[in-house]
């Protein structure tokens, strides 16, 4: 990320909030490589046009405003309606196949696509080009996609994974550069791998400012993967009206294939010497992790299916990517684990449990990766490693307790930008990681990494992103017109802290806070086990997840193949045993997801915030009730439940668990009767409970209701894999609660739950 001065920033933010602010979503005309149709009502009627609607014979572009689509493009209607009948659920283009049309200039063939857009429905037709049929076709890219695919098992690092992308995508489109383009937490992109023919120059390893690529765009990139500029000279193509009349605002474009680009993005590519360029978003949890960024020197255009080629490697990438990192991810909180592990016993062992990390410091270090911490509380300040002085931690301190109190976990690599004394002592502490270990006393762990002084190679000055034109008012902006190299030298920060590190410590401060004061000798005693479990646990979670799931979904689809294709030879039995083996295949798969999800409930870091308890139940019974069959009858009564501070994700699954038990056991009963509530708070806990009138249980079994595949009732009878209940006592102990429960046979049961209240409110 930048290190610019503090007037340089400033400059460079205002050029990005102008930036930012440019409605590139609504510009209203088109690139002419294709024409736009806005259809209305249950008829399609078309209420706006791209102006460069072919004519017809007998119809001229002209005429077809407000026509049914069935008059105005006969020979799209049946696609279009096909489409609109089937309800997609997004808001991405569809592909709906490929048309030619007997303009008055001879035919004409187009690949259709449409989208929804605010109560429209946006069709786009865009002209298959001439040169487009067999080099880019499927048969032709199939070999390079299965080598591709191949490469990706090969490839041993991201970096590996990057390069391969480049090389394939260049190879499918025929651009004469590709770049893989990796977003950092700024939104500053750098080059990380790169593929070229020499005719435009390289930019691997350089790095390009945000303003290059403001959050609207950004937007639109996640939204909308895939983009393409065949010629960045093109004359824009007005949509007409400008206004959609139904609702008097412009078209909102932010799907659309055919686009047209930003006046700041063709001045951007002419400034850097390309005619034509196409990006594909990689997405990794949907979020934008980067982008494939491919320029050429001359206008191109690529086909459809080389496109969707390229669309097709960036997903499989992605997901090749998302599991690399989360395989070192993985590893890195299973070593950490381990770390902690020793470091809960050390200090089970000592009598003040600070001496058992004062006792340790290799270890304490080791937990962040840190080159020095510090242990700040009313009885003073104990040092380890290579930290500030004792008065400039004591200050730091100070500063935390005042203005970063109400921040339990607080993390930077650039502290002197947020406390600027930290300027002196940048070598030791650049970047802090500190935990909050008490919730009355000003008590702090700090660890401490020192700075890393490194230049980085921009694609041109970053604190020239973008200008503005004193002529036009100051509202018009122009990039910048040199991507020279231009060297900056970064100064007081250090290398960031990953996502396991912080969850360490996090997991740390809650064991000094909950787990070490109550539970310090069982948690000594465990600690060897739960590291040679964990391992176990971890071999056992990839076994399953390489070589379980994907035999299952063969077995469910070719048993669906078999039913499907051979239906005719099969005799009644026959497709009796196909059945039985897709419901078995379908089971044994749901209760390897399941297993997974149990498996990793214990090592996820908890994220609490506060927030409605009401509103998730509710919320979740919608949900439940909308999958359920309408004769159904279920009376819900749902009490006041007051708010909760607690993980969000991990409580809604376990409230997800709890009703769907509820209806699931209540489905015999005429009328079933559900209910939440809430009990009075005592000891510092709110209790909940979830009551229903279903089958219950013999009490005499409780104790078996929340172990892993325990079930009180046969799997023919009602349907489970025996983990729910397992999942709920899980996460609501990783809360510092409690799980109990209560019922007889026939007449229902009661499954409580406890959350610790959080200090100072509910």
């Amino acid at each position: 990320m930048s290190g610019l001065g503090s007037s340089a920033r400033s400059l460079a933010a205002a050029h990005l909030t102008a930036c930012d602010r440019e409605p590139i979503h609504i510009l209203g005309t088109l690139q002419p490589h294709g024409f736009l149709l806005a259809l209305d009502g249950p008829e399609l009627r078309v209420v706006q046009a791209s102006a460069n609607v072919p004519d017809l014979p007998g119809r001229t572009a002209a005429e077809i405003h407000g026509l049914p689509l069935r008059h105005a493009l006969p020979e799209v209607f049946d696609a279009v309606a096909a489409y609109r009948a089937a309800g997609p659920e997004g808001a991405g283009a569809s592909h709906l196949g490929s048309v030619t049309l007997d303009t008055v200039e001879g035919p004409r063939s187009y690949d259709l696509a449409a989208h929804p857009s605010a109560g429209l429905l946006v069709l786009e037709c865009e002209e298959i080009a001439s040169e487009a049929a067999s080099a880019r076709s499927l048969d032709a890219l199939y070999p390079r996609l299965s080598a591709f695919v191949e490469g990706l098992h090969a490839a041993a690092s991201v970096p590996d994974l990057c390069a391969l992308l480049a090389t394939d995508i260049r190879h499918i489109t025929g651009f004469d550069r590709a770049l893989v383009y990796r977003f950092d937490r700024d939104w500053h992109g750098t080059v990380v791998a790169e593929d070229g023919n020499g005719v435009l120059p390289s930019y691997l390893d350089l790095r390009f400012p945000a303003s290059d690529i403001p959050a609207q765009a950004r937007e639109l990139y996640r939204r909308n993967r895939l983009r393409i500029i065949p010629d960045a000279g093109y004359a824009p193509v007005p949509i007409r009206p400008t206004l959609t009349p139904s609702t008097g605002e412009p078209l909102d474009l932010s799907q659309s294939i055919l686009r047209s680009v930003s006046p700041v993005h063709v001045e951007y590519m002419r400034n850097m010497g390309t005619q034509a360029s196409m990006s594909v978003s990689i997405l990794v949890d949907g979020a934008l992790w980067g982008l494939i960024s491919c320029h050429n020197k001359a206008p191109r255009r690529v086909p459809l299916q080389a496109r969707n080629a390229c669309d097709f490697l960036t997903r499989i990438f992605a997901l090749q990517l998302a599991a690399k990192e989360g395989r070192a991810a993985a590893d890195q909180r299973i070593r950490l684990g381990a770390v902690q592990a020793r470091l809960l016993g050390y200090m089970a062992e000592e009598e003040q449990f600070i001496d058992g990390l004062l006792h340790h410091p290799e270890d304490v270090l080791a937990l962040a990766d840190a080159a020095g911490a510090a242990v700040v509380t009313a009885e003073g300040c104990k040092l380890l490693g290579r930290t500030p002085s004792a008065d400039e931690v004591r200050g730091l301190h100070a500063w935390l307790s005042r203005h970063r109190a109400q921040d339990r976990v607080f993390v930077t690599d650039a502290l002197g930008e947020a406390y600027p004394p930290a300027a002196a002592f940048a070598d030791r502490a650049s970047g802090v990681l500190a935990i909050s270990i008490s919730q009355k006393y000003p008590s702090y762990v700090l660890w401490f990494r020192p700075e890393v002084v490194q230049t980085v190679r921009w694609g041109g000055n970053p604190n020239k992103a973008a200008t503005q034109d004193p002529a036009a008012g100051g509202d018009r902006l122009h990039p910048r017109k040199s991507f020279e190299i231009w060297k900056e030298t970064v100064q007081g920060r250090a290398l960031p802290w990953s996502e396991a590190e912080i969850g360490a410590a996090k997991d740390l401060r809650a064991a000094v806070l909950g787990i070490v004061l109550r539970r310090a000798e069982e948690l000594a005693a465990l600690s060897e086990e739960l590291q040679r479990s964990n391992k176990e646990l971890e071999a056992f979670s990839y076994s399953v997840s390489h070589d379980l799931r994907a035999p299952f979904r063969h077995i469910v689809g070719y048993s669906e193949l078999l039913r499907s294709r051979e239906t005719d030879r099969l005799t009644d039995k026959g497709r009796h045993y196909v059945d039985t083996i897709a419901e078995a295949a379908l089971s044994a798969g749901r209760l390897v997801d399941n297993l997974l999800a149990f498996s990793q409930m214990g090592r996820n870091s908890l994220n609490r915030v506060t927030g409605d308890m009401t509103l998730l139940v509710e919320e979740v019974r919608r949900k439940m009730m909308r999958d359920l069959p309408p004769e159904r009858v279920i009376c819900w009564q749902i009490g006041p439940l007051g708010r909760v501070y607690a993980d969000p994700v991990m409580l809604r699954l376990a409230i997800e668990n709890l009703l769907s038990n509820a209806v699931k056991y209540t489905r015999d009963k005429p009328e079933a009767m559900i209910e939440v509530g809430r009990a009075p708070d005592r000891d510092g806990e709110a209790a909940f409970f979830v009551r229903d009138n279903g089958v219950g249980f013999d009490m005499s079994y409780v104790g078996k209701l929340f172990g892993v595949f325990q079930r009180l009732h046969r799997v023919e009878e009602f349907e489970g894999t025996g983990i729910g209940l397992a999942n709920v006592r899980r996460i609501v102990e990783r809360h510092g609660g409690r799980t109990w429960a209560e019922g007889s046979l026939g007449s229902g049961a009661t499954f409580h739950f406890t959350l610790p209240l959080r200090e100072g409110g509910r």
